[in-house]
């Protein structure tokens, strides 16, 4: 039979970890004429937009908003809180832990790491001795990433806080939320988080672009002692600004800001538990899916214990080059693109063509969910991939919860 050929029509589905997929809502909102920056609507959408953008994190602090990706906010956290010469502890669980690492010793932090590996989340005995032997009270923050968008780690935060409390240490709580926001519950307030960053292109489904550090008034005083904080990333008059344009330390991002109002609104509009609710239930589909296929053949979890996995992102291993062979046959015939297994191994090593990742964040169903996942069963048959069967019929079972 011959291969099928490429198909143009349809629609494709971006099924990454981040940038996710825009609603049409958000898609509408931006698509206008430039604003006035001085006047009018759009200075006036900024007090909501920064009380609906705490409802999501769960706090009554302040946020800062940065034209910025993730990587920006990382810095951002860190150029208000830390001088060199400071230390930081980064318990890593993956490519983005030890990337906020890289960047705090950038700017001249002493930086002490506890590697847990890419397939296993934080585990509190290590952290508690590091911080039981600091007993000047060094280290002046604790950096850790909520969800690793590499290894897909889903790490406790509330019980880190609690192990800091336990240990009478003073530093900062710091969270790396950029893949998890909108998607994965936190609550910072409730977890007695200091410093939180996260941006907008993955839970809250808007284009890449617009970071956002979110801090309580502890860290408020840490900074408040800086010798020095740089014009662009200080943090206090964009929290508390006289005017538009102190929120952005100049030009706006004009229409990230119409999107992201409209997100809001859809966040909003379905409620944050239902939010969480509805990414737990399509996660728990495709972990279904994926235990039926990896019975026969090499497709695994990376995360085995489902209460370490991401509710956003799920990162998969198949023997090499399979990861690699099924997402360009998904891409080519299906128009629909998987996530590359981004900082599992080097890029150089052939071991790198055996890992892959799904997205399954922000604007996302159980329809979109089980077209995924068909995809990737066709690609299988197609490629003659050894796979298990019945995933389609577990993870229907898993969305069909909702109607039973």
């Amino acid at each position: 039979m011959p291969q099928m050929p490429n198909v143009p029509s349809g629609r494709g589905y971006l099924a990454i970890p981040g940038p996710s997929v825009m609603p049409e809502a958000v898609l509408s909102a931006m698509h206008r004429p430039a604003p006035n920056i001085y006047a009018g609507e759009l200075p006036e959408m900024m007090p909501g937009i920064v009380a609906d953008l705490k409802r999501v994190a769960r706090t009554d602090g302040h946020v800062a908003i940065y034209i910025a990706n993730g990587h920006g906010v990382w810095e951002a956290s860190l150029a208000n809180v830390i001088a060199p010469g400071d230390k930081v502890l980064v318990p890593s669980t993956g490519h983005f832990g030890m990337g906020w690492a890289g960047m705090a010793e950038g700017l001249g932090a002493e930086v002490e790491v506890i590697d847990f590996g890419k397939a296993a989340p934080m585990e509190m005995a290590p952290i508690a001795e590091a911080l039981a032997a600091d007993t000047m009270h060094r280290i002046k923050a604790v950096l850790a990433v909520h969800v690793d968008t590499s290894s897909s780690a889903r790490n406790d935060i509330a019980a880190l806080r609690a192990t800091l409390d336990a240990a009478g240490h003073p530093a900062l709580l710091m969270a790396d939320c950029i893949a998890s926001l909108g998607c994965d519950v936190f609550e910072m307030d409730a977890w007695g988080v200091d410093v939180m960053v996260a941006g907008c292109q993955k839970g809250l489904m808007v284009p890449p672009g617009v970071g956002f550090v979110f801090f309580n008034n502890k860290a408020a005083d840490v900074r408040a002692a800086m010798p020095r904080v740089s014009n662009y990333w200080d943090w206090h008059p964009r929290a508390e600004p006289d005017d538009f344009w102190q929120y952005w330390n100049g030009t706006a991002p004009t229409h990230h800001i119409y999107g992201l109002r409209a997100a809001l609104d859809l966040i909003h509009a379905e409620g944050m538990e239902a939010v969480w609710a509805r990414h737990e239930r399509l996660a728990r589909a495709i972990w279904a899916a994926c235990d039926a296929w990896g019975r026969e053949g090499s497709l695994r979890m990376n995360m085995a214990d489902p209460k370490d996995r991401s509710r956003a992102v799920t990162s998969l291993r198949l023997d090499p080059p399979l990861a690699s062979d099924l997402r360009a046959w998904t891409e080519a015939h299906l128009g629909l693109t998987l996530g590359i297994g981004l900082g599992m191994v080097d890029k150089a090593d052939p071991a790198w063509h055996g890992h892959f990742r799904l997205g399954h964040m922000g604007h996302v169903n159980g329809q979109m969910i089980m077209g995924l996942l068909g995809g990737m069963e066709a690609g299988m048959c197609a490629l003659n991939i050894p796979h298990g069967p019945g995933a389609l019929a577990a993870a229907a079972a898993v969305i069909g919860e909702v109607s039973a």
